[in-house]
């Protein structure tokens, strides 16, 4: 049987410096009042206020709501859902970060489709009906969110962060404006970037890649790796920050077509158990799982080993080896921490990295990975990365 492919995304895609200040218009030709899903970090920032006055002046009334100050929960789904139902919105806008634009997807399928936000997991509750429209508006250059098909929410009643794939989560309208990133402290800086490289390598590297994702992988990779020491460094380097907000959109497309792998996995567990940020959790983990499954992907890891060099005689599994050994220098550099010095205590840890595990494989996104792990590998690799140390240590225990 013949295979093919697909490719799917927002119906529009705005990016560019100056592009958040078309969000008025763009908002016009959708609806007449709009929930503002966002943070209160965004409202102290200004965006909020930005983002009410470009309606305003396109006559676009508004709700807002600020209230999400964590990871994306099914109490922020709720919340935020009572107030889009009790002010009769039509429409939809997220400014923020994956948090932000994860609920407001929530919110938009459910409108229209009904349920709790968990029956959609898995596929157990299709979204038949088109969803309410949704402008999605990222103000890091990470999740990729405002153009994939995933929502991952908390379920606060069992702690297992769900993750949801479905074309009715992709949103209507994406506006990718680098400048909103400028507000990004290092540490946010460096951990979504490390996310975005981690969903560009994953989608190169999934099982599900195909020529259309590889051509976004490759370019995300590119842009990020050569481009994420700049942001993090002089977080006023626009020309970094537009590149990193474009490599993040192009992983973001990449991995929503390609699906991720083994990183996302075992980094949705600790999120929702230790309430980590995911893209700190994936870059937390995004090392020891290239070191797991390298010999199983040499060629393709390679092509991410060439973007880090400038020699053109090393051979493949050289490239792949240097591309895991720029990894780590990479997460060394932005002071990516492991588990231990982010504070998870080892006792409590232990004590769930069963869970964890068992978690992570329920999840499916291992099932992609080059080399699909046992649940003993699992729990081997999240014992692994507690201590892990990007300055000397791969899986081998070996100085690298």
């Amino acid at each position: 049987m013949k295979t093919f492919a697909t490719l799917r995304m927002p119906e529009i895609i705005l990016y560019g410096r100056g592009s958040f200040e078309v969000v008025g218009k763009e908002a016009a030709a959708l609806g007449k009042k709009a929930l503002i899903i966002s943070d209160r970090i965004m409202n102290d920032l200004g965006y909020v206020r930005q983002c009410k006055q470009y309606l305003e002046e396109n006559d676009i009334n508004y709700a807002v709501y600020l209230d999400i100050n964590s990871e994306p929960t099914d109490f922020y789904v709720d919340e935020s859902l009572q107030m889009y139902l009790q002010t009769g919105c039509d429409l939809i806008i997220s400014l923020g970060g994956g948090s932000c634009i994860d609920v407001a997807k929530a919110v938009a399928v459910i409108v229209t489709n009904g349920g709790y936000i968990g029956d959609y997991m898995g596929g157990n509750k299709l979204a038949s009906s088109k969803p309410v429209p949704h402008i999605s508006i990222p103000t890091t250059a990470g999740t990729g969110s405002e153009v994939s098909d995933v929502t991952v929410i908390t379920n606060t009643k069992n702690d297992v962060k769900m993750m949801i794939k479905q074309p009715a989560f992709i949103p209507t309208v994406a506006i990718v404006d680098p400048i909103l990133t400028v507000s990004s402290p290092k540490a946010v800086t460096a951990a979504t970037g490390v996310d975005a490289l981690s969903h560009a390598i994953e989608a190169y590297l999934s099982k599900k890649a195909h020529p259309m994702t590889d051509v976004l992988a490759l370019s995300a990779m590119e842009l990020i790796v050569k481009n994420i020491r700049n942001a993090y460094n002089h977080g006023e380097d626009l020309d970094a920050r537009e590149a990193m907000a474009l490599g993040a959109m192009q992983a973001g497309i990449a991995f929503s077509n390609a699906s991720v792998c083994l990183v996302h996995g075992m980094s949705r567990p600790i999120g929702a158990l230790f309430h980590v940020p995911h893209g700190v959790s994936n870059a937390m983990l995004l090392p020891a799982v290239l070191e797991f499954s390298q010999e199983e992907c040499v060629e393709r890891l390679a092509k991410l080993g060439e973007i880090f060099s400038s020699e053109p005689s090393l051979s493949n599994t050289e490239l792949a080896l240097l591309a895991v050994k720029e990894v780590k220098k990479l997460c060394l550099d932005l002071e990516i921490p492991n588990l231990h010095i982010w504070g998870i205590d080892e006792e409590i840890f232990n004590q769930v990295i069963d869970k964890m595990a068992s978690d992570a494989l329920a999840s499916g996104s291992p099932d992609n990975n080059p080399k699909v792990p046992t649940k003993e590998e699992i729990i081997e690799l999240y014992k692994i990365c507690y201590n892990y140390s990007n300055e000397t240590s791969n899986r081998k225990g070996e100085t690298v």
